[in-house]
């Protein structure tokens, strides 16, 4: 999990979801890292993926070139899957896709407190769209996820800085 560290109160623990945790995910993560650094907000944050077919594996190369592009530093990354445990050490899962977020609704424990959505419904206008898996896609395809990414980021940090988690 990474930190952003800055402010004081209770620090919101966001995990983002993509199918393998390869490209989206962990892009989201480094970017809301980035993000809330550069706005002095505190906030804990990690990824995962629905499949465990990535597990171990770091970043792909083409979204790790996207972000670097944008001047948006990497973290160490280790693919991993998520647990039913996540829904207690997290207080944001955000899915990438609305089946993202349907798997995670059937995963998660009866009564935990996480709030499960999918991030582009923190996006005015963009309610209920997915951000499109750029694996299978060109170097234009990384360019849109991360055009997406940004504006969910963007939604959330807004989130967060109104409510404090």
């Amino acid at each position: 999990m990474t930190a952003a560290s800055a402010g004081s109160g209770p620090v919101p623990r966001v995990l983002f979801i993509c199918t393998g945790n390869i490209c989206r995910s962990p892009t989201a993560h480094a970017l809301l890292v980035h993000r809330a650094a550069e706005a002095g907000l505190a906030v804990q944050v990690d990824s995962a993926a629905i499949s465990d077919e990535e597990r171990g594996n770091p970043f792909d190369t083409r979204a790790a070139a996207e972000l670097r592009r944008r001047g948006v530093p990497l973290h160490a990354h280790c693919a991993r899957q998520v647990t039913r445990a996540d829904f207690g050490q997290f207080d944001w899962v955000l899915g990438m896709t609305r089946a993202h977020e349907a798997a995670l609704h059937r995963l998660a424990p009866a009564g935990h407190a996480a709030r499960i959505a999918l991030l582009l419904d923190l996006v005015p206008g963009r309610e209920g769209q997915d951000v499109p898996d750029p694996w299978y896609g060109d170097a234009r395809a990384f360019v849109q996820a991360f055009d997406l990414i940004e504006g969910g980021v963007q939604g959330l940090l807004a989130q967060l800085r109104g409510t404090g988690r």
